[in-house]
């Protein structure tokens, strides 16, 4: 993990009395683990798209990956601002994660094989990746990978004490 310094601050509005902030540390090992992630993106009309997806937090970032022709590409060629989210769809335990960015397009080989290694460890054997010309490849179709370097992150504990904590990045 990237050692990454936030400003840290618990929302006493939405937090209960005994709560406290969480740690960016905790936060940062919570988005590594997440299997399941909602993106945000905005389509040319300014209505949102959502869809679920998988990715991959490494250097600071989560990576995500997409058909080049697919709604989300498309979306974030006219608007690079996104918001991911992961967490549980239960009301009175987990916590939930709410991060919010630029996507930008990774085009470097070497860093590409380095994330194609990653979602593979993760992920398992079907999602073997092969690097070339600024892509991954797997079987006949190709994806764009992205990384979203969190702008703020929000993080909502649920169940006794409930709390709310934003990180905002430099």
């Amino acid at each position: 993990m990237t050692t990454m310094h936030p400003e840290t601050r618990l929302d006493r509005r939405y937090s209960d009395e005994t709560a406290t902030a969480t740690d960016w540390e905790d936060a940062e090992a919570r988005l590594t683990a997440a299997e399941l992630f909602w993106i945000t993106t905005v389509r040319p009309d300014g209505r949102p798209h959502v869809t679920p997806l998988p990715a991959v937090w490494s250097d600071g970032a989560l990576h995500f990956c997409t058909g080049p022709e697919e709604r989300k590409a498309r979306n974030l060629a006219e608007n690079p601002h996104v918001v991911l989210t992961t967490g549980t769809n239960t009301w009175n335990e987990g916590y939930d994660l709410v991060v919010e960015g630029e996507a930008t397009r990774v085009t470097d080989d070497a860093r590409l094989r380095e994330l194609a290694a990653a979602w593979e460890a993760k992920y398992g054997d079907f999602w073997h990746f092969e690097v070339r010309e600024g892509y991954f490849h797997h079987g006949a179709g190709h994806a764009a990978v992205y990384s979203v370097a969190p702008r703020t992150v929000f993080g909502f504990g649920k169940g006794e004490p409930f709390s709310q904590t934003r990180w905002r990045f430099a």
